[in-house]
């Protein structure tokens, strides 16, 4: 009897038991995984795996805060960046990074010793921005004396081993030499390179190239698949080459592939017949042998230029292309943009497009204003200096299939039309009038509008309420000219002079009279806004401000030395004629009839 109440008991006690166990071993689970969070996130254990970097999410229904989470390990638990390449210039050293890059703040380069990798040093990057919309651009200060300039990328404060973003790449190209660009243009790829030392404003010999498109680098000794073919025309710094059939028929082939230009020796152009079809190089054909024996034969020029099949930049109206827009390469100019963009869509600009060309002035925070008050812009990221024709070639196919014309002209640079301002007529869309009227013409490709250059007008300071205003004393004479082009019929060098387009066979430009329309280029500001002129010039082919060249071009200012010191009378010179047309005529216009403020001074508020 006792034996069977105690087999009871053990039955009636025993899931209790279980329960109570299981109870614990979770309580002593949660426990240990608390002490393991608390580890993580502490400044005496940091982690230093090499090997494997994960990232630790938290949902949001956690009884730990996501947010807190995300600062304590966030840092700690970040992949390595990979650079694909690297470009030395005069001034820095700028990075290709395949990864979307956030935070830039906490991103520092890193160099190691030319004999010693270990020993290292680490700068905080200049800045970073995205870049052809699958890269990144991060741009470094040049490299310690003897630090080599394969940098790597390593996020601040952390013990991450940065040789991870050296371990895929360690070349560091010159940027004297390198084929930096490359779009999609119908059934051929334009190529942008520095170094082939063609003739400025002349077409070349295109038989002295040929484009070579592969999935890695030029110089890189195991290339995967290659193909290479003619080029069509070459102009400058642009070779426009046909592309491969198989890319042709399907471009998502293309995504990413890397394309440079070959320097063609004349036997090869003329006896061996361009593969239409990609090689492999583990391939033991014949093809796969004579493709060998040419590459040695020929030069390829290293590259950082990939193509990519991608749309989502452009932007219609709903009815087709926009009748007319702007494009402009700029540095530094962040506070000028809000005026010449107002002020020019008010004459009936309707889509921008800014190549900004290594800016640190907040340009990208002034363009995301103007775009949420719908206007329309958007910025390029173009960081090769000294490249405004590449540039504006570039842009010019950019803006092909979304706009019927395209000024290209600077953000100092404003439309004025004198006879209707004298008139008393409506200014609004003028501009956008002028040019749709040839926009059926079967022979008018170009508009060119003359320059008048204007100074300081006897001011210390930059004027409050903009250069159209404040700037009202000019030289006597224009001097040069800007042009409105209709892109779809240039000619398919793209050459350009950054004043005008080389057009079509059969097409011509038009010189509109001064009396009807005139461009006010407020060329010689006050000294504090043109000494920044003495930094660089974008233009490929003129003369940086600092050298003792071409001292009498129209590119310099008259009596400017090559040193960015202010020269006596600064503020009355260039001054020959009082010239108030355009302050006037925005006065007249835009002005707030109760305040007398302007639009790009409600901008600032």
């Amino acid at each position: 009897m006792e034996s069977e109440q105690r087999l009871k008991r053990k039955r009636i006690y025993r899931p209790y038991s279980r329960a109570q166990f299981l109870s614990r071993r979770s309580l002593i689970l949660c426990l240990s995984f608390f002490v393991f969070l608390m580890f993580l996130s502490s400044e005496r254990f940091p982690i230093r795996t090499v090997s494997f970097h994960p990232v630790v999410s938290v949902p949001s229904l956690s009884i730990l805060s996501k947010n807190s989470l995300q600062d304590s390990f966030h840092a700690k638990l970040r992949f390595p960046l990979s650079v694909e390449d690297r470009v030395l210039f005069p001034d820095h050293l700028l990075l290709l990074v395949s990864d979307k890059i956030d935070e830039a703040e906490k991103l520092d380069c890193v160099y190691h010793k030319v004999l010693n990798h270990k020993d290292v040093v680490r700068q905080r990057v200049l800045s970073v921005d995205e870049f052809d919309g699958f890269r990144s651009v991060v741009r470094c200060p040049l490299p310690p004396w003897n630090y080599s300039a394969a940098a790597g990328l390593m996020w601040r404060g952390h013990g991450v081993d940065y040789s991870l973003s050296l371990r895929s790449n360690r070349t560091v190209h010159s940027w004297d030499r390198l084929v930096y660009e490359a779009a999609f243009d119908g059934k051929t790829a334009v190529v942008f390179a520095k170094g082939l030392n063609l003739r400025p404003h002349k077409e070349s010999d295109p038989n002295r190239f040929m484009c070579q498109f592969g999935l890695k680098n030029s110089d890189e000794e195991d290339e995967g698949f290659v193909v290479m073919t003619e080029a069509i025309v070459a102009a400058q710094e642009v070779v426009r080459c046909s592309l491969p059939s198989s890319i042709r028929n399907n471009r998502d082939l293309a995504q990413g592939i890397r394309v440079t230009v070959v320097l063609a020796s004349r036997n090869d152009v003329e006896h061996v017949q361009m593969p239409s079809a990609v090689r492999f190089r583990n391939s033991r054909s014949y093809d796969h042998r004579r493709n060998r024996m040419r590459q040695k034969e020929n030069i390829a020029v290293p590259s950082v230029a990939k193509l990519y099949n991608s749309k989502s930049y452009q932007t219609k109206r709903n009815d087709g292309k926009f009748e007319l827009c702007a494009c402009t390469m700029l540095w530094n100019q962040a506070p000028a943009l809000r005026e010449w963009i107002m002020y020019h869509t008010w004459l009936g600009v309707e889509r921008w497009f800014i190549y900004d060309n290594n800016s640190d002035d907040g340009i990208q925070d002034v363009i995301e204003e103007l775009d949420f008050q719908d206007y329309n812009v958007s910025r390029h990221t173009w960081p090769w200096i000294k490249t405004q024709e590449a540039g504006f070639s570039h842009c010019a196919l950019r803006a092909r299939n979304e706009c019927k014309w395209v000024g290209f002209f600077d953000v100092d640079e404003f439309y004025y039309f004198p006879r209707h301002h004298r008139r008393g007529l409506p200014g609004q869309n003028l501009l956008r009038s002028l040019v749709a009227n040839y926009s059926s013409s079967r022979t008018i490709a170009e508009i060119r509008t003359a320059c008048h250059s204007f100074g300081p007008s006897g001011l210390s300071s930059p004027p409050l309420q903009g250069v159209t205003v404040g700037y009202t004393c000019r030289l006597q004479s224009p001097e040069r000219h800007k042009s409105i082009v209709r892109p779809d019929l240039l000619n398919e060098t793209l050459l350009n002079v950054v004043h005008h387009f080389q057009l079509k066979k059969g097409f011509r430009y038009l010189n509109v009279p001064e009396s009807s329309i005139i461009i006010n280029h407020y060329k010689y500001q006050v000294w504090e806004t043109f000494r920044a002129k003495f930094f660089r010039r974008v233009a490929t082919y003129v003369v940086d401000w600092q050298e003792n060249q071409n001292q009498g071009s129209k590119d310099r200012a008259p009596g400017l030395g090559t040193e960015a010191i202010e020269p006596p009378n600064w503020r009355k010179q260039f001054c020959e004629v009082w010239d108030t047309g355009l302050r006037d005529f925005v006065l007249a216009n835009l002005a707030d009839p109760a305040t007398g403020s302007l639009p790009w001074e409600k901008s600032l508020l």
